[in-house]
């Protein structure tokens, strides 16, 4: 089997969550492949400074304020997208979030608030990029940034409704799949599940983590998000007839 990334050279790639973490490193390694890639993410101006970082390499990133938990947001970023950098080849949903609340006495918006980006969120994108594809005749490729936690919930307190978000991200995996093959479609799609990651996450929705819990989290391997990037790469880098369905990474020594 070849691995090349020679296919996608000079086509658009939309990556959702491109701001920090997993979304930052892999709009940067699309760009040095040579893709064109727009970054969507609340904190535009993040991006914006990373393209800026990256002129002069054989792709460019542009910069979209959207968030993902908002239709019209979506609907905008893509249509700016066919008019201004051209038709989607490749999507990646990575924009996720985790809020802090519980499932016994738990706050109704913030579980609408995960399921709205997590689930709702990569549906709309993904039913997007699939309505450019199908028009333009091409064989794309969508790669959904998954969890461990869509498939075994973790021990991990407060973790709510994110392990329900993730399992219906599998889930919608596989029914894409079937669609697809129905339509008779050569579009790919692709589950990556990484385990613990050093990203923002955590950070960046303010969740405050035990003085205990943090401890045993600072013992914990990580996964860096160059890792999660590699794993994308290697996925987008099969030739046509080859669809890596799901793909699981894990830090050496993780429990879970």
């Amino acid at each position: 089997m070849v691995i090349s990334m020679d296919r996608w050279k000079g086509k658009v790639a939309i990556v959702t969550g491109a701001s920090a973490g997993i979304g930052a490193a892999l709009a940067t390694q699309l760009v040095e492949e040579g893709l064109q890639v727009v970054g969507l993410a609340r904190r535009s101006e993040r991006v914006e400074q990373l393209a800026k970082k990256l002129q002069g390499q054989k792709g460019k990133l542009y910069a979209i304020k959207a968030d993902i938990s908002k239709e019209e947001d979506i609907l905008k970023a893509f249509k700016w997208t066919c008019d201004n950098v051209g038709p989607v080849h490749i999507l990646v949903n990575n924009a996720g979030i985790i809020q802090q609340t519980n499932l016994i006495d738990g706050d109704t918006e913030k579980w609408k608030k995960t399921f709205d980006t997590n689930v709702m969120g990569l549906c709309v994108a993904t039913r997007e990029a699939v309505k450019v594809m199908k028009a333009e005749k091409i064989d794309g490729h969508i790669i959904h940034i998954n969890s461990v936690a869509g498939h075994t919930v973790p021990n991990f307190p407060g973790s709510n409704v994110y392990p329900a978000s993730k399992y219906a991200v599998t889930a919608l995996t596989e029914t894409l799949r079937q669609e697809l093959n129905h339509l008779g479609l050569k579009i790919k799609i692709t589950s990556v599940s990484p385990g613990a990651v050093d990203t923002e996450i955590i950070q960046t929705n303010n969740f405050v983590i035990d003085a205990e819990l943090a401890e045993e989290m600072k013992k914990m391997p990580l996964l860096k998000s160059e890792d999660v990037v590699d794993s994308v790469l290697y996925v987008l880098s099969t030739p046509p007839h080859v669809q890596i369905h799901e793909l699981t990474i894990k830090p050496v020594g993780e429990t879970n």
